[in-house]
């Protein structure tokens, strides 16, 4: 296992479509996984994606326990026990519901900023694990928008280009003017 370097916004690898993965159970996509949730947790994220460590793969990995959820959060984007660490291979979304949310998003591709994004509320989503078994579920609030946020990497879009005001594109070390007095801590959620 191996901590990877993560791209930032403007290297190449994060502007394209990654491939669909062959052989989810392959080898090397086992050893991918695995510097992907050990550099994940180093970098303190929510998320990751393959193109974030320069891999061109259809490839997530994910968790939204409770410590993860941004403080302040209403009851909407609290933890989902559905969302724990989970691995996604060639992952698809399917919106659920109309409408968006806006929530405060990070990325450890874009370190040092939040911008508030808005995302589908309630989502479903499938993929496989790299021992070939299949995931399906569904996700609402903090979850959905962790699974969105990572599944855009994998199409070449970094949260920037979703937000709808670019003037909510602030430093972290200014979220406390947007986000009120319980965000007066540097926030520690990095990536969505």
């Amino acid at each position: 296992m191996a901590i990877r370097k993560i791209a930032r916004m403007g290297h190449p690898v994060l502007a394209r479509t990654a491939e669909k993965v062959p052989d989810p159970t392959s080898d090397e996509v086992r050893a991918l996984v695995r510097d992907m949730i050990e550099t994940m947790i180093d970098a303190n994220g929510a998320g990751l994606a393959a193109p974030q460590v320069h891999e061109p793969w259809r490839i997530v990995v994910f968790q939204a326990p409770p410590e993860r959820a941004p403080e302040g959060v209403d009851e909407a984007e609290e933890f989902d026990h559905t969302a724990p660490l989970t691995v996604l291979v060639n992952p698809e979304i399917e919106i659920m519901s109309p409408g968006t949310e806006e929530g405060w998003e990070g990325c450890l591709s874009v370190p040092g900023l939040r911008g508030l994004v808005p995302r589908a509320a309630h989502i479903a989503y499938r993929g496989v694990t790299p021992k070939g078994e299949t995931i399906e579920r569904e996700a609402r609030g903090f979850h959905a928008r962790v699974v969105q946020h990572e599944c855009d990497h994998l199409d070449g879009i970094l949260y920037p280009q979703r937000m709808e005001d670019l003037s909510k594109l602030i430093f972290e070390s200014e979220a406390k003017h947007w986000l009120g007095p319980v965000h007066e801590r540097e926030p520690d959620e990095r990536d969505a």
